[in-house]
């Protein structure tokens, strides 16, 4: 290939990649620059922003309101992403085994996760109604009165947190496709030296799907420190701020308080936060996860 035709090739590389490479400057890495300028600036939108250097993340570390969101979000991903993830790979263990309409119960595990967040927030807004909800009459069958579930600054925040467990299918489906591609040479071989099934689930299968653990992991982490539309429908951060989420607090701060500025800052602290989560459970991750051919990274 000559010179000639080599740059005639990379020129019509660039000019078919142009749609979406215009699209990610304009919509993507702009506004991505542009917070971080505003996050040193007062900005209510209207007037021009005026720079104000630190100010911001200094008012941030002194907010009650920030603090109360950091404390909300970190109980609701302590306490959802460990369940969430026992459940996921519970039902795809049961799903792995021959039962009857396997096909069925897996496609109606995973329905519920295509279901849009707010027509999923006012389905649920129902199900835990004090006077008329689903759970409460479910749970008068056994004699308990159950609570104002989301009137409750006791119960809300677990509500919410019940509710979530309600889209597992998807990481349902991770974990079934894991467990599908685990080697039956394995499973045989640990056959034949008398291991049990819990013994064989804990020294091959877990190994070998422990990529899928870890990867379901790490977005569960991200995906509860964005949680908002569930309280923005249901709760509105109440009661008593009991559901007063990070990224609820970055909403009302943005478009009720029209303080951009502020609530820039208050997403490059979420995005630092993230990362550092993520590195942090990567570099615990090294002794414990197995990629295929027997290496750990």
């Amino acid at each position: 290939m000559t010179h000639r035709e080599s740059r005639r090739q990379t020129l019509y590389m660039y000019l078919f990649i142009a749609p979406w490479l215009i699209g990610f400057l304009v919509f993507a890495l702009y506004p991505i620059l542009s917070s971080l300028y505003y996050s040193f600036t007062d900005y209510d939108i209207i007037h021009p922003p005026k720079y104000v250097g630190l100010a911001n993340y200094t008012e941030m570390f002194q907010d009650d309101l920030f603090w109360k969101s950091v404390v909300v979000t970190v109980r609701y991903t302590f306490i959802s992403v460990p369940i969430q993830l026992l459940l996921a790979l519970g039902f795809a263990l049961l799903l792995n085994t021959k039962i009857p309409f396997r096909g069925f119960f897996r496609t109606a595990m995973y329905f519920p996760s295509m279901v849009s967040g707010v027509a999923m927030s006012l389905l649920w807004y129902w199900i835990f109604n004090p006077s008329i909800g689903l759970f409460n009459y479910v749970l008068s069958w056994f004699g308990i009165s159950g609570p104002s579930w989301l009137m409750s600054p006791d119960y809300a925040l677990y509500a919410l947190i019940i509710m979530s467990f309600w889209t597992v299918g998807s990481g349902m489906i991770l974990f079934l496709a894991g467990l599908m591609s685990v080697p039956a040479s394995l499973v045989e071989a640990a056959k034949l030296d008398g291991a049990g099934r819990f013994r064989i689930f804990l020294n091959v299968t877990l190994p070998m799907i422990s990529p899928v653990l870890l990867f379901q992991l790490i977005m569960g982490v991200i995906d509860s420190f964005q949680v908002f539309t569930q309280a923005y429908v249901m709760t509105q951060g109440g009661p008593n701020y009991s559901t007063w989420f990070y990224v609820y607090n970055l909403y009302t701060s943005a478009f009720k308080e029209y303080r951009a500025g502020y609530s820039s800052a208050l997403a490059w602290v979420l995005l630092i936060v993230v990362m550092l989560f993520t590195a942090l459970i990567m570099k615990f991750s090294n002794r414990y996860v197995h990629y295929e051919g027997g290496g750990r990274k």
